[in-house]
């Protein structure tokens, strides 16, 4: 007879993670006692170059060890890759990579000769994490930018993609206007990823258009008037397409207009065109992202309209696969 989750052996994972992530690492690890936070020394030399110790590295022979990253910036990514090829030469049982927010999403095209794939690039990178004790490494990825990525990855890691759509569904199902709710899509690329997992709710979806140099959102099918309308997309960098959004959806009757993305980008503090400002008109209700871009969490703490909800127990729940 099978064993229920509940009666089979959890692990005994060891998470180590990138100082920047240190505020989402401790939410992982309060979720089970499975779960238990080690440190690394990041540190650099006179010449910049990483200068990096993994405390207690003899300890780890034989245990189930789990990174989390942050590729923020290029910057930052060498002295966490040199850190990741590392671990697997421990001897570890496993090695699980978590890297909720995969950077060069946007990028995986070459439409012209020249053009540079860097969502390609940074894919043969992690593809060639070494081999542990225990088979490949296991990357978890939250809702990665372009589907077919997923395919960029060769044999020498498992990607594992999830989504943070749950977590807003839990949300909308708190608010108080919770059966008046209405969800939107800025395009039909957002559309066909995620109405699947949102189909209780009541659809609208938008359009971009070109027109000279200008892209023009239109509303494509769906009625939002009288309604709390939310915008779901997968990330946000300027915003623009979201402004332009909400401004259409007001303009046919939606009460309210609130978004969601799972990656809050933000670059140069676009998020501040969508803060509650002293006697300005409120473009949107709420502003939901997850705490997959670390450094954007800290820049918006208690600023309205946005609320964070949290990957840390759906990350935790993935490191016990």
């Amino acid at each position: 007879m099978a064993l229920s989750q509940s009666q089979t052996k959890r692990k005994q994972v060891h998470l180590f993670y990138y100082p920047e992530c240190e505020d989402l690492a401790r939410k992982v690890a309060a979720q089970s006692n499975n779960i238990t936070l080690q440190t690394i020394k990041w540190r650099s030399f006179d010449d910049g170059f990483p200068n990096i110790y993994i405390n207690n590295a003899q300890d780890l022979r034989g245990q189930h060890v789990a990174f989390l990253a942050s590729f923020s910036s290029t910057g930052v990514i060498f002295e966490q890759l040199s850190v990741i090829y590392l671990l697997p030469r421990l001897f570890v049982a496993s090695l699980t990579l978590v890297l909720p927010f995969f950077p060069t999403g946007s990028f995986e095209r070459m439409e012209d000769e020249g053009d540079v794939a860097t969502a390609f690039t940074l894919s043969r990178m992690l593809t060639n994490i070494p081999i542990s004790r225990g088979g490949p490494t296991s990357l978890l990825i939250y809702d990665i930018h372009a589907l077919q990525e997923r395919f960029y990855f060769g044999d020498h890691v498992l990607p594992l993609f999830e989504t943070g759509i749950p977590l807003l569904k839990q949300r909308l199902h708190q608010l108080p206007d919770a059966d008046n709710i209405v969800v939107a899509f800025p395009d039909d690329g957002a559309w066909k990823r995620f109405h699947k997992l949102l189909d209780l709710f009541p659809m609208v979806v938008c359009t971009k258009v070109r027109e000279g140099d200008k892209r023009i959102v239109r509303l494509k099918e769906g009625n939002p008037a009288g309604c709390h309308v939310v915008i779901v997309d997968d990330l946000v960098q300027s915003g623009g397409t979201l402004y332009e959004c909400q401004k259409v959806l007001a303009a046919h009757g939606a009460v309210k207009v609130s978004a969601y993305v799972t990656h809050g980008v933000f670059p140069n503090r676009s998020w501040e065109r969508f803060t509650h400002k002293n006697g300005s008109e409120k473009a949107f209700a709420y502003f939901w992202i997850t705490d997959s871009c670390p450094l954007t969490v800290k820049a918006i703490a208690n600023k309205a309209p946005f609320e964070v909800l949290s990957l840390a127990g759906s990350i935790a729940d993935a490191l016990q696969i």
